[in-house]
Formats: structure tokens, C-alpha cells, sequence
């Protein structure tokens, strides 16, 4: 068994209990060492980074991420430390834990390496589009600390599904999903047609695939949420998946937004059973203000994400449960805590995606969260 864990307590866990083994003195101290530092350190860097603004400290934490975990030796020994230690199927694939990183974090697949390395158990990439895009003009990317949120209108900015494709076919380990989107300067009329093109280049590559029709940061993108609208891109997403692997099926999920209501929901989900589709995703970020102790009104345009979006959220995923129980559900929106974890995963969840909890969480985020579930 590996250093710092245990068996766990309840062999039908979903998820196996993590620990410290005593027979495993010289690992265990290495651990504790490092992780007594450790708190300090990431304070000092997440300090740092909130004194500038949220887009361009994203850059510069994602590049200090990818410099600590091309160095061998630190790398070896952080993703000994931090990984997740359970074990999980769900999709037909292997989780070490239930605790991924939603889409829009690591948009070029530029991450995915040291993500995994700070112990989360999957890394969603994305949104990829056909062609490369700027997205929206900044800012574009608010925090609101009082809220423990995000507001941003970042616009499927990315380099493109084939400038990420290198990095994909590269990377070494771990489960990684990708997230897939048309361009903004696409008719609505082909939008079907930037799915499938991304769908079949990232099949290779992708340990499932996303199709992302809720972002409302995009215009006029919801809209393709309607069962009329939806049916024709699933259905060519599914068929490009197929003729790039015809003997692997690739699992399809689809995100949806948390604005939906009770009748839209059923609506996707019924679509989703008559489909086959492998599952949903939800949610996306809300175009709701309500609830918000900060004044949002001068920052414009955007989704919000973080702990404003968990009670939604949270509707969202037992409404979805109770309706199709088969369906596989990735909750995401408004994961703080250990027991953020706990309830989701009681309420039907089976697995769990973050961004903002990230963010304010700060770098020991997933290690703490799975650890403590």
C-alpha cells in the first residue's frame, strides 16, 4: 500500500478513508514535514496573487505551477504527498478520488500535469473550439471575496482544438476530460458542425468528452439548451466520437446551466436518457445576482461562480438524480469543504468538479477536501 495511506474503515465506501501508516516512518515523516511548510507557503503565494488582477493572476499562478512540477524531484515528491488514495468507477474509468478540476481552469491543456500532481483526481480541459479565439475583451474577470465568488465573461477564449492537441497526446497520467464549444462567430444553424470537428479530434486523446452549451458568457449559446436545438449536436457529437475511435466509446456528457427551469431540466435530462448519453454536468455558472453581498452593478456582464451558486447547484443535482438514477452526475458550483463533498455525493453526485473553491481554496484545496471526505 502506499506511503501515507490506509485501508479504509468501510470496504463499501465509495470513497477509501486517507491516513498516515505508521509502519512507513521515514515516508510518514517526509509527509508531515511537508505538509507542515506547506500552509504557510501557499498563504504567502495566494496572498500574492490576490493583489493582482483575477485573469493576469491566473497566468501567473498557472505558469509558478507548471515551473514547480517540471522540476523531477519536487514534483516526485509533492504528487506522493498530495494524491488521492481511493478508489472510484464511474464511466468505466478508474478515479483515485472524487474531486476534479471543472473546465475553463486549464482552457489550452496547458496544466493538466500539475493539477493532477496537487492531487486532484481528473482534470477537465476546455472549452475547445474548431478555430482559435480572444474571447471577450478585458476585464473580463472579477473576484468578489465577500461572496467567496467569481464573476468573469471570458468568451470560450482559447487556442484552438488542434494547438491543444500536442499537449493531450503528451501527457503522461491521470483522467482527463475534455470540454468542447463552437465559435462565437458561428451560426446557431451549424453549430452541430464545431462539435462533431472538435469531438473528433480530441477521441483519441479525451477520457470523455463535454459537450458545452451553457456558458453565457457566448451569445446566444443557452439557447441551444432546447430539446430541438440540443438533439442535432448531441447526435453529431456522438457520431464524430465514433468514427474517431469506432472501438472505444468515449464517454459524451453535456453541461447545462443552473438557470434552467424545473421543466427544462426534465426536458434535458429525458433527451439525455433517449440519447444514451453517459451524463450530465451540472452546472455551469448563473447569470443570477441574487443573494450577493457585493455590488456587481459597474463590473457588467457575466457568470457568477463559487459559494453563491452551491444551494442552486445543489437543487440542480437532486432534481437530476431523482428523475434519471442511472445517469452518471458531475456536480460543480459552490465546493468549499469537506462536507460540501459529503453532501454532494449523498445527494446522487458521482463526482465532483471546482474552479472558484480552487481559487480561494488556495493550492492544498483537493488534498484537503479529499482527505478529510
Amino acid at each position: 500500500m502506499p506511503a501515507c495511506a490506509k485501508k479504509p474503515k468501510n470496504p463499501d465506501d465509495r470513497l477509501s478513508v486517507n491516513g498516515a501508516s505508521e509502519s512507513q516512518s521515514a515516508s510518514e515523516a517526509t509527509c508531515g514535514m511537508l505538509l507542515a511548510v506547506a500552509p504557510m507557503s501557499t498563504s504567502l503565494l495566494s496572498r500574492l496573487l490576490f493583489f493582482m488582477p483575477a485573469e493576469r493572476a491566473h497566468h501567473v499562478g498557472s505558469w509558478f505551477l507548471r515551473v514547480i512540477f517540471s522540476l523531477p524531484v519536487v514534483s516526485w515528491i509533492l504528487r506522493r504527498v498530495l494524491r488521492a488514495r481511493g478508489s472510484l468507477r464511474v464511466m468505466g474509468l478508474d478515479f483515485p478520488g472524487p474531486l476534479g478540476v471543472a473546465a475553463g481552469f486549464d482552457k489550452d491543456a496547458r496544466m493538466v500535469d500539475a493539477l493532477l500532481g496537487l492531487g486532484f483526481s481528473f482534470v477537465e480541459v476546455g472549452t475547445l473550439t474548431p478555430r482559435p479565439q480572444p474571447g471577450n475583451p478585458q476585464p473580463r474577470m472579477f473576484r468578489l471575496p465577500s461572496d467567496r465568488a467569481l464573476l468573469n465573461r471570458l468568451g470560450f477564449n482559447n487556442g484552438g482544438v488542434e494547438a491543444a492537441l500536442p499537449r493531450l497526446r503528451r501527457r503522461r497520467r491521470g483522467i482527463v476530460g475534455v470540454n468542447i464549444g463552437k465559435n462565437k462567430d458561428t451560426p446557431d444553424a451549424d453549430a452541430a458542425s464545431d462539435y462533431a470537428t472538435c469531438a473528433r479530434a480530441v477521441a483519441p486523446y479525451a477520457d470523455y468528452v463535454v459537450v458545452n452549451v451553457s456558458s453565457p458568457n457566448t451569445p446566444g449559446l443557452r439557447a441551444l439548451q432546447t430539446t430541438a436545438a440540443l438533439r442535432p449536436i448531441l447526435v453529431a457529437t456522438r457520431a464524430a466520437l465514433d468514427e474517431a475511435r469506432p472501438h472505444h466509446l468515449v464517454p459524451l456528457l453535456c453541461k447545462i446551466a443552473p438557470d434552467l427551469s424545473d421543466d427544462e431540466l426534465d426536458a434535458v435530462v429525458d433527451l439525455a436518457l433517449e440519447l444514451g448519453l453517459t451524463g450530465l454536468i451540472a452546472t455551469n455558472t448563473t447569470i443570477s445576482r441574487d443573494g450577493l453581498s457585493s455590488d456587481v452593478s459597474a463590473l457588467g456582464a457575466g457568470g457568477i461562480s463559487g459559494a453563491p451558486l452551491g444551494a442552486r447547484a445543489l437543487y440542480v443535482l437532486k432534481r437530476l438524480r431523482a428523475r434519471a438514477p442511472a445517469l452518471v452526475l458531475i456536480s460543480v458550483g459552490g465546493i468549499e469543504s469537506p462536507d460540501d463533498v459529503r453532501e454532494r455525493l449523498a445527494a446522487g453526485a458521482d463526482l465532483l468538479e471546482a474552479y472558484t473553491g480552487f481559487v480561494y481554496g488556495g493550492p492544498l484545496y483537493a488534498w484537503a477536501l479529499q482527505r478529510r471526505s
